[in-house]
């Protein structure tokens, strides 16, 4: 049956009904490493029909644990960060289904990706304190969105940027983590994930990187040192390779394998 909102999104927002697509296909493993009963409808037609194409995608289920991991052990404890802004939050589903009760939660990404998102979830209870929606072109102005939606740059912040900067020039990622930095305050966490340079010229990434170029979406951006990036804005930055976080979780099949980086920085 054709999604009828196949053609409302442009092809780097469709990726994230694909990521869904991923979610909702760990979520039915008997050894899942998390579960997202929301998944499948945020992926829809559109999601399943390019999780086929991609075929296995274990850095999807491995980002996920990672930064769910995290994000619990972050917000959590009296001096903990209350405000969590997920960038590019396309079809993440965290605000529905991680325990962040004392934790408003801001989704900021383009305005009709995240109608679609509601129209989808209807009146799902969200388990935050808050969750607050921003659209915003994070290629535009997204600050004064953010800050007009009840932000407060003042305050430490938790900040998760997930599978996006791949799809950015290497002047725009530079500029996001510019705009993050200016409106963090000490204390501030900040979540990413970078892919490594060297996967563009990996044979095994070939079929992905295509069906990426084909749909319009395809990678711009990897970096085998994301460290300087971080340290280079006064952030504390520790890194680990998903290719060590995969092997612990059962989730990395190919040792030879790097995939690129997570990150987790505290200001």
């Amino acid at each position: 049956m054709q999604d009828p909102t196949a053609d409302r999104l442009d092809p780097v927002a469709t990726t994230a009904r694909m990521t869904a697509a991923l979610r909702a296909r760990e979520s039915e493993r008997p050894d899942r490493l998390f579960d997202d009963p929301l998944a499948a409808t945020l992926a829809g037609d559109t999601g399943r029909e390019l999780a086929e194409r991609a075929g296995e995608v274990q850095a999807i289920p491995v980002r996920t644990r990672f930064f769910d991991d995290l994000l619990l052990r972050v917000t959590a404890g009296d001096d903990a960060p209350r405000q969590l802004v997920v960038l590019a939050a396309g079809m993440d589903s965290r605000a529905y289904r991680l325990p962040l009760p004392t934790t408003v939660l801001y989704e900021v990404d383009r305005p009709e990706l995240l109608r679609l998102k509601e129209s989808l979830l209807g009146d799902a209870p969200v388990r935050c304190a808050r969750r607050v929606p921003v659209g915003a072109d994070l290629a535009a102005d997204w600050q004064a969105g953010l800050l007009a939606a009840g932000f407060r740059p003042g305050e430490a912040a938790c900040w998760l940027v997930e599978g996006l900067t791949q799809y950015l020039e290497e002047q725009d990622v530079l500029r996001l983590l510019d705009r993050i930095t200016e409106l963090s305050a000490p204390g501030s966490h900040l979540l990413t994930d970078f892919v490594a340079g060297s996967l563009f010229h990996d044979s095994a990434a070939r079929p992905m990187l295509s069906l990426l170029e084909r749909s319009g979406a395809g990678w711009r951006y990897g970096t085998d040192e994301p460290e300087p990036l971080f340290t280079e804005r006064g952030w504390r930055p520790e890194t680990v390779s998903y290719a060590v976080v995969g092997r612990a979780l059962g989730r990395w099949p190919r040792a030879d394998t790097r995939g690129g980086d997570l990150v987790h920085a505290v200001r």
